[in-house]
């Protein structure tokens, strides 16, 4: 079976919507990253990802209903596939043998 490999904001925004779970859209999304990471990032470019992620097979969404509060605007709900759950446990999975790879020494340069 063919591997799909996520890039590095793919990861975060794919984290982020599993950390929101039944609240992540776009616009909670955007937030919840530039609070956890301190990064200013778009919401078209968070939107973007969630489509791309979405075609991955990553990420399923569904239409909420209208509120006034967004003009009568529906918001488009996230939620995190079987799939994106196994892609996240394998880049953990990778990047947990990336830093355990590393000598001892290096890691205390970093502290």
């Amino acid at each position: 079976m063919k591997r799909t490999f996520l890039g590095e904001f793919e990861e975060v925004v794919l984290l982020t919507v599993a950390i929101l779970d039944e609240g992540a859209y776009g616009v909670t999304v955007t937030q919840e990253i530039e609070q956890k990471t301190g990064r200013a990032v778009g919401f078209s470019t968070v939107h973007t990802t969630l489509q791309r992620l979405e075609e991955k097979g990553f990420l399923a969404s569904h239409m909420g209903g209208a509120t006034a509060e967004r003009g009568g605007r529906r918001k488009r709900f996230f939620t995190i596939t079987a799939a994106g759950r196994k892609a996240l446990a394998e880049v953990k999975q990778t990047r947990e043998q990336l830093w355990n790879a590393l000598p001892p020494e290096t890691l205390q340069l970093m502290v």
